[in-house]
Formats: C-alpha cells, structure tokens, sequence
C-alpha cells in the first residue's frame, strides 16, 4: 500500500503544466485566410440572390466589428450558404466564406450542452476539410495558404492521433516558407492543440520553446504574443524543474504586464509560480512579495478560503502505515500579513497524534497571498482539511 496525503477545505492552483489557457490565435498570423468576397460583386445567380448574399455578407462584418458572437454565427452560415449559390461549392470565395463559419462554430459557448458542442465541432472541422480540398486546388499540396484550413481540421479532429499529423504537417510547411513569425506562430498553434494530450512529447514541447526564440527575435519586449511565449516558456521549464530558467521567465511576465493598467491572467499567475520557486529555492524573502502581489490583485470576499499558494506535504507517520491506518487532521490558523502562516492549530481528527504532527509540522512551511482591506495586507483565520489514506498498490 502506498501512504498518500491530500488537502481538502482549500482551495488550491492547479499547478500543472498549464494553467492558463494560452491566448494564442488559433490560426497562423500570416497566412490566414480573408475571404476575397466583395458585397457588390458580379452576380452568378438572381439579383435577388445578390441581394440577400450581400446584405448576410455586410452583416456579418458588422457582427465582427461589434464583436456579436450570435450575430457572427447567424450571419457567416448565411452567407456561407448564399455564398455557395452565388460562387459555386469548389470555389475560393465558398472556401473562404466556409473558414469564416467554422472559426464561428467553434468559439466557446459555455450555454451549449456538450453532445451540442460536439456537432458544432464536427460541423466545423468537415468545412476545413472541404477548404483545404478548394486551396490544395487552388494554390497546390502543402502550400503556404493551405496552413489555416489544415490547423483548423488538426484542432476540430475527433481523432488526435490524426490532429497531429495534420499539426506536424502544418509545422513543416511553415518550416519550409522561410517566414519566421508564420512558423512561430504555426508552432504555438500545433503546441496548443497538443499540450494537453497523451501526444505530448518533447518535439511538442520545442515547438512552444523555438516559437519563443524567434519572437524573443522579432519582437519588442512588451509584444504580447511575446509576453505569453515567455509565459509558456516559463510554465515548461516550471514543470521540468529548471528553476534557473523558469524563474528569470516569469519575472519578466510580471515585469511587461505590470505597465497595463488591468491585470492580466498570466501576471497572476506567474506571481504564484514565482511564490513556489522561491520557496523551493529557500528565498522566502523574495517569495513574500509575490505574496503580497496576489493578496494585492484578487478582489477579497468575506466568504473565500484563502489558497495557498505553496504546500509542503505532510509526511505519513510510518508508524500508522506500517498498521494500515488512516486518518485526518482539521487544522485552524492565522495568515498573517507577509503570506505565512502563524498559530497553527489542531481543530479535531481522526488517526491518533502521528498525524496531528505531521500536519502541523507540514503547516507551518505554507505561504499564502495575505487578505487585503482597503489597499493593506490584514492577518485572517483560515482552515484546512489534511487527509491520510494508503491506496492499494497492484503487484
């Protein structure tokens, strides 16, 4: 059996290797495709069908102008369809006009049910299929202007093993355009689509890495495309254990979005790696102003558990592993106004005082981001559930 300890009561970061999701458009920044479609364009159809193909079309660059995410929907499956009638189906323009409602049918809807979501995303990846098939006829097999409609099938794939062909294939294409911003940006899309998935491997992880050297190349430093690579940089050697190199990374997150006059998710979020890895280097003078940065930033309710924002595991006293037993510990304390915890206290629990111990021991060496009231960090009483249980282990 194998001795574990978990926390409950708290909420916690989810300190995987990707917290944030990447902001990166999906689609590569040079090559994406703009439908060549004119609203007062000659006619292949009735002049009422002109009619109604241009005002869906009209409508639809309005919708985007406002940023109506129903009203875009609505209007690029109209003059998608119109638009077939109008140019034929293997036509540009219909290839084109299809991207527009794919890239519509696969922004996020939190309302839709996900069998929904489903369909909509299967609706979208047939019309890059159907687009690449147009550009493949139109500009040749692994063209440069094929690389949309190929990243837009890699993400809508029900098939991964088969999405990262398509995003390999993407990859070598923008390789071969000698346009570096086109490849970077190439690479972060096949990166994003990847991440997550068992398909996730060390030639996934150097495109994040290499799309990183090349915009650290080309762009300034307050870029945001630039800012986020170094973030994503920084998330991949966090999650190595390269401290040397993730914790340089993350300052300068911190550095370039403290000039905005909003607060940007990976500023946070770099403020809180930055609270693990000066931990776990022993520098809790320069963990707790990171500390104070997060207690600064998050808007503080009456009713919230505080999170820490590093945890040291308790050890499983050997003692109650060798009889089997579990156990948990319900643990009262202060945060106080730098981040750390003081007056840690037993508030009940199960198990016998092996776990108490080693729970309070444990306790002790957490930070968290202190409770602010009007602009000044405050101590406030928080409490913390850890539990103790041997899970099974197959021989």
């Amino acid at each position: 059996m194998t001795p574990s300890a978990s926390f409950s009561n708290a909420k916690r970061y989810g300190f995987a290797l990707l917290v944030a999701t990447s902001s990166f458009q999906p689609f590569a920044a040079e090559s994406t495709a703009i439908p060549n479609v004119e609203a007062n364009s000659v006619p292949h159809s009735s002049s009422h069908a002109l009619a109604s193909f241009s005002d869906s079309y009209k409508a639809y660059q309005q919708a985007v102008a406002d940023g109506n995410d129903a009203d875009i929907l609505r209007y690029s499956a109209q003059a998608y369809e119109l638009g077939k009638l109008k140019f034929g189906d293997r036509d540009i323009d219909s290839a084109n006009l299809g991207l527009n409602y794919a890239s519509a049918l696969i922004q996020e809807d939190k309302s839709l049910a996900k069998e929904r979501a489903r369909e909509r995303q299967a609706q979208a990846h047939q019309l890059y299929i159907d687009a690449l098939a147009v550009y493949e006829l139109e500009y040749g097999e692994e063209s440069v202007e094929s690389i949309d409609p190929l990243l837009g099938a890699a993400q809508t794939h029900s098939d991964i093993k088969k999405a990262k062909s398509q995003f390999h294939l993407a990859v070598e294409i923008a390789e071969d355009s000698e346009r570096p911003m086109l490849l970077a940006s190439v690479q972060m899309s096949a990166f994003n689509g990847l991440k997550n998935t068992r398909y996730y491997d060390r030639e996934t992880r150097n495109y994040a890495l290499d799309a990183f050297e090349i915009y650290q190349e080309k762009l300034p430093q307050d870029a945001l495309v630039r800012v986020e690579s170094t973030y994503i940089a920084g998330l991949i050697w966090f999650a190595e254990k390269n401290e040397s190199k993730a914790i340089p990374l993350f300052e300068e997150v911190i550095t370039q979005f403290s000039k905005l006059d909003y607060s940007h998710p990976y500023e946070l979020a770099s403020h809180a790696r930055l609270v693990q890895l000066y931990e776990t280097e022993g520098q809790s003078d320069k963990s707790t102003q990171h500390c104070l940065a997060i207690g600064s930033m998050e808007p503080w309710k009456e009713t919230q558990e505080q999170t820490p924002l590093y945890r040291l595991a308790p050890k499983y006293p050997m003692s109650a592993a060798r009889k089997g037993k579990e156990g948990w510990v319900q643990l009262a304390f202060i945060v106080d106004e730098y981040g750390f915890v003081t007056e840690p206290r037993v508030l009940d629990s199960k198990g016998g005082s092996g776990f108490e111990k080693s729970s309070l021991k444990s306790l002790k060496n957490w930070r968290y981001a202190p409770k602010f009231i009007d602009g000044k960090a405050v101590a406030a009483e928080s409490e913390v559930q850890m539990d103790f249980t041997l899970s099974k282990t197959r021989n």
